[in-house]
């Protein structure tokens, strides 16, 4: 895919959406890609005894996203609420592998 135009570089509305409709499709290729990854968790936790969902993770990938939002220019709270969307559909498709809870809910009494 050739590269984006700048936003500055953009002299009419046309122009801009044609790049916001590039940078969309390529937002949506990465979360494929993310979901990849998603899936391959799927499979290999259940060997490592890790349920779908484990807290500390989720915060920690909060946590590493709301920086990176802070240190860009993002709005952090912004970058937070997307991710909790989208660590909650992760955890979801995980659970529909390991189950709810997944391999450790009697030892983590969750």
């Amino acid at each position: 895919m050739p590269p984006l135009t700048p936003p500055q570089d953009c002299a009419s509305m046309q122009q801009l959406r044609v790049q916001i409709d590039k940078l969309d499709r390529q937002l949506i290729e990465m979360l494929v890609i993310r979901a990849g990854y998603i899936d391959r968790a799927a499979e290999l936790k259940p060997g490592e005894g890790l349920p779908a969902r484990i807290p500390d993770r989720v915060e920690e990938v909060v946590e590493n996203v709301r920086a990176k939002a802070d240190a860009t220019g993002m709005d952090p709270d912004l970058a937070e609420r997307l991710w909790r969307i989208l660590i909650d559909w992760s955890i979801a498709r995980e659970e529909r592998v390991l189950g709810v809870g997944g391999p450790h809910v009697d030892a983590v009494g969750s």
